[in-house]
């Protein structure tokens, strides 16, 4: 009888999740979880970043319940929070302790005073760089290059006959793929997305300044094939040495320097996302973190398992199978105070790139927006993947800057009008 009650009492939560190495390695680790909790079962959904992005939001938007955790980031949670669709977790343990949350994070997931997601991991953006061929090329790597500094670098460091390229950048079409890079280098150019008015500021001269340097960065001294390469295809070329920079998440550092998986592991240096000399860096604020949609019939069970996922505890036993270099980064104070962990060579420059990105003041003008690499409001998911299908167009040579950002410019506007801006 007593199996009979326990099966009946079994209780399966599904787990929307990307297809990051940290969230990989989370299920991995996760019989640590279903052990301690055996009325629990866990079932993975596990995509690549946009389809995630397109299920949870088609999901939530229609209260589907397909889900009872959500893989989310620090676009949607104020949105989505704001409009009821997520359960609040302000009732998290006390030993789960909340005030150890990074600022910078944890206010980008709280609305209203009430916290809609745990953050699994935070990142900024940063430079990656080999070391060796930095040296071959008889340059040094500043703390703080500027854009110039990158691309005299990349032009130094690119061997095309031996397939090593200076540069490896997004290229992929997505609000959350190359828009993220574009975003937040538009910001050091002096761009911004709307003035003050909301109006769209696609048709500017900082915004052709940005893009013409990126499509010729990536023309010049990339890989072939830019144009379809993402956050995993970019990790990918890093780790078979075929870049000599990457400026991308702060999270990638502990895949580029693990040399289980990387060619370059002892090679690899780091310097702060680039700037122009404006006062912006080309670096942006995000935390994938976990969240219950309002329509999920599980909720208690979710919130143990997010608790667990999103611990201190969970950290320790990352860092007790995998090492200190391998834990999720980026979102809890008492990381950064653990001197295992500043041991690690880029935990420095991981938290001084999360704590110089701004979300209230991201751009050199002001703008009515909040978000580094991202507008937050609701119609910047179509606008931002829109406008970067028609930047990975010109990056591939199917239309000039001029077009790519003439179109840009005129879906942003109508896009804009539509919701009553």
């Amino acid at each position: 009888m007593a199996t009979a009650t326990s099966a009946f009492a079994e209780t399966t939560i599904t787990i929307a999740t990307v297809n990051n190495g940290d969230m990989i390695r989370m299920q991995g680790l996760a019989d640590e979880f279903t052990a301690s909790h055996p009325d629990i079962k866990l079932e993975w959904v596990t995509l690549e970043e946009n389809v995630l992005r397109q299920r949870v939001t088609q999901d939530i938007a229609a209260k589907g319940g397909q889900f009872d955790v959500m893989t989310i980031g620090t676009y949607e949670v104020p949105i989505w929070g704001a409009q009821d669709w997520l359960v609040s977790l302000n009732d998290l343990p006390a030993a789960w302790d909340a005030d150890d949350i990074l600022p910078a994070i944890r206010d980008g997931l709280t609305v209203e005073g009430e916290l809609y997601a745990a953050p699994f991991y935070g990142e900024s953006s940063m430079v990656m760089y080999r070391k060796d061929l930095m040296e071959k090329a008889g340059l040094e790597m500043p703390e703080a290059p500027t854009w110039d500094q990158i691309k005299d670098a990349a032009a130094a460091m690119t061997d095309k006959d031996n397939e090593v390229y200076g540069i490896c950048l997004r290229g992929k079409a997505g609000w959350g793929e190359n828009m993220a890079l574009l975003t937040a280098m538009g910001n050091s150019f002096g761009a911004r997305t709307f003035d003050e008015s909301w109006t769209a500021q696609y048709d500017s001269e900082e915004w052709a300044t940005t893009v013409n340097f990126y499509v010729d960065l990536l023309n010049g001294y990339g890989p072939p094939g830019a144009s379809t390469n993402g956050f995993n295809e970019n990790l990918s070329l890093f780790q078979q040495g075929k870049c000599g920079m990457w400026i991308d998440a702060t999270v990638a550092a502990s895949f580029v320097t693990n040399p289980k998986d990387s060619t370059v592991a002892d090679q690899v240096g780091f310097a702060l996302a680039p700037d122009n000399g404006l006062g912006k860096r080309g670096n942006w604020l995000w935390a994938w973190s976990l969240a219950i949609p309002a329509g999920s019939d599980a909720t208690e069970e979710a919130k143990e398992f997010i608790t667990w996922a999103t611990s201190k505890e969970y950290t320790a036993l990352v860092a007790s199978k995998e090492g200190w270099a391998n834990v999720p980064p980026g979102t809890r104070s008492s990381l950064y105070q653990n001197t295992e962990y500043a041991k690690v060579p880029f935990a420095a420059m991981t938290l001084n790139s999360i704590n110089a990105a701004d979300p209230t003041d991201p751009a050199v003008e002001p703008v009515p927006y909040t978000g580094v690499q991202f507008v937050a409001i609701p119609e910047w998911a179509g606008i931002g993947t829109q406008v970067g299908q028609e930047i990975s167009a010109a990056l591939a040579g199917q239309q000039s800057v001029e077009e790519a950002l003439e179109k840009a410019q005129a879906l942003t506007t109508d896009e804009m009008e539509a919701a009553g801006y």
